[in-house]
């Protein structure tokens, strides 16, 4: 009873406390460690900076390249030939038998260089025979045409009219052709002769709707975008458009007609006249409809 008194009454031990010794000079942390991180908007705006600096001359390279193209997809040969004469001087000046000796490291590497001078050589003229082809605006061949039907209201004419303007003015169009309710209601632009008068071909309508086109078009109810019109088949259900009508734009308007938009550029109508030359559809589909059910 007495030790356990005495063990419960013993005073404890205080643990000892050592003075922190302050840090030596000759080590100091860095500034970076303690400073706060910076905004993501300073880093951004930094990474901003950098790319406008380097801009320039990225720019400053792409149009040196330009300008020299013939130059640059030459650099393989000139590499390759450069180095295929060096290796033959070489073995020419150094003494070194013309038969390659496969105990011979000079040998062995004259033979390396040899065939990744002519893999360069090979690269230059590949780079030389593959072009790319340039693209640019045709001129129709055809005559001017602008038919109206004769049912057409002349609110629905004012819109058709409009469309034609904003067409030509925004984009590669250079021929429209609006079928609906079963008829051609408007042959606007380039369009070709006839081989009996000279006059624009009108359209046979009958004909266009039993077609493959009319149908796919009118059945997925989605605009068909033909980019290279000379590479599809279906060409020849179109007689009445331009012989080197380049692109065209088959664009459903509602459930009763459609628009034949032909353009004198391959590729010419971009992802943007796409989505307006479908509005249009909408805004036409809306009069049209007005008008015919009034």
């Amino acid at each position: 009873m007495e030790l356990s008194r005495g063990i419960m009454s013993a005073p404890l031990e205080q643990p000892k406390l050592w003075p922190a010794t302050a840090p030596s000079l000759g080590r100091r942390l860095p500034f970076g460690a303690f400073s706060p991180p910076q905004p993501l908007s300073n880093v951004r705006e930094h990474r901003r900076c950098i790319s406008r600096a380097l801009r320039p001359r990225q720019e400053w390279v792409e149009g040196w390249v330009r300008s020299n193209d013939t130059l640059v997809r030459g650099l393989p040969i000139i590499v390759g030939g450069a180095s295929l004469v060096a290796v033959l001087l070489n073995r020419a000046v150094s003494g070194i038998a013309a038969v390659a000796d496969a105990s011979s490291s000079q040998s062995r590497a004259d033979i390396l260089t040899l065939a990744l001078s002519v893999t360069d050589i090979l690269a230059g003229l590949v780079w030389l025979s593959i072009r790319p082809k340039s693209i640019s605006p045709v001129v129709p061949r055809g005559v001017e045409c602008k038919r109206v039907g004769p049912d057409v209201p002349s609110s629905a004419l004012h819109e058709l009219l409009w469309t034609w303007d904003s067409l030509t003015t925004a984009t590669c169009c250079k021929s429209l052709v609006v079928v609906y309710g079963g008829n051609c209601i408007l042959q606007i632009g380039v369009a070709v002769g006839s081989p009996e008068d000279g006059n624009a071909l009108p359209v046979d309508t009958q004909k266009f709707i039993q077609g493959s086109l009319y149908k796919s078009a009118m059945e997925s109810k989605k605009q068909s975008y033909l980019a290279n019109l000379a590479l599809y088949p279906g060409r020849s259900e179109l007689p009445f458009l331009p012989a080197n009508t380049q692109a065209l734009i088959l664009q459903p308007i509602g459930d009763k007609g459609i628009a034949i938009v032909g353009g004198d550029t391959i590729r010419g109508f971009t992802s943007i006249d796409q989505a307006w030359i479908a509005m249009i559809a909408d805004k036409l589909d809306a009069t049209l409809s007005k008008s015919y059910n009034s």
